[in-house]
């Protein structure tokens, strides 16, 4: 019997199925629809039976939910398991799904760590940045800045996902993925520190002496550190998160005080 194998555009027709995955979401089985679409050329291209077919589908219709930009990769490892299958009778098919419940939580936290805690707030952040300039750069480097690393570790993710199989299990026992994420993060907090200096703006022009050049008390906290009234302010904020009070409650308590401060001129935000 002539062995069933998958070709580079087959795992191609994987990554470009993947890209509407958040597209297809319910409440019950979350993203199984969208999945079991992106595996539906490997499964036609690796079971001839109609029945094959069927069962391999109803297989990843089963419940899951990962990070879509990660996703890509549990596909390639799946379609390295299914190509198996295909080609070995005694081939414990549950192995398949038991897979992807078992790389769906790692994955999905560095996913969200990396794409949504850290890559969209540093696109973000530099992008919020140029366009309160009026730089038509703004929204562009945004896109860029998180779709470019999206469709680069979705397509390289599914071609490695195949060639690694469940071997990548052993590599993130390693500890490298948990290097990748620090590193990311560390990036991240940077970016978010340079967001505050510039787009936290805070001034008490409240006089303290008299005279042609009057000192301020905004010129005091200066001569201090530039812009620690916005640092002071981000740390009473997440001090404010971490007592576990309401996010409604921090922003109505910074519109109240704004209003007030710009009425009766002890301060501009």
């Amino acid at each position: 019997m002539t062995s069933k194998k998958l070709s580079k555009s087959d795992l191609k027709g994987i990554f470009w199925r993947s890209l509407p995955m958040e597209a297809s979401f319910n409440y019950e089985r979350m993203m199984s629809l969208a999945f079991a679409f992106t595996m539906s050329g490997v499964i036609k291209k690796l079971y001839t039976n109609k029945e094959d077919q069927k069962q391999a589908m109803k297989r990843h219709m089963e419940f899951f939910n990962c990070t879509s930009a990660t996703s890509p990769f549990i596909a390639g490892v799946a379609a390295s398991l299914e190509e198996k299958n295909a080609n070995d009778p005694s081939f414990d098919a549950s192995s398949i799904n038991a897979m992807k419940v078992g790389l769906m939580g790692p994955l999905s936290g560095i996913g969200d760590s990396i794409f949504w805690g850290s890559l969209r707030i540093i696109a973000s952040g530099i992008g919020v940045s140029l366009a309160k300039q009026g730089n038509i750069l703004g929204p562009i480097l945004f896109l860029l800045i998180f779709n470019i690393p999206n469709v680069l570790v979705r397509y390289f993710g599914t071609i490695w996902g195949y060639k690694l199989g469940v071997s990548f299990i052993d590599r993130m026992a390693s500890g490298l993925m948990d290097n990748v994420t620090y590193a990311i993060n560390i990036l991240g907090n940077t970016v978010i520190g340079a967001m505050v200096a510039t787009m936290v703006v805070i001034k008490i022009p409240v006089k303290l002496s008299g005279g042609k050049d009057p000192q301020t008390i905004q010129s005091f906290f200066d001569a201090l550190m530039p812009d620690i009234l916005p640092l002071l302010i981000t740390f009473l904020i997440c001090w404010l998160l971490k007592k576990h009070v309401k996010v409604v409650y921090i922003l109505l308590g910074m519109l109240v005080i704004s209003i007030l401060g710009a009425v009766f001129g002890f301060m501009a935000v």
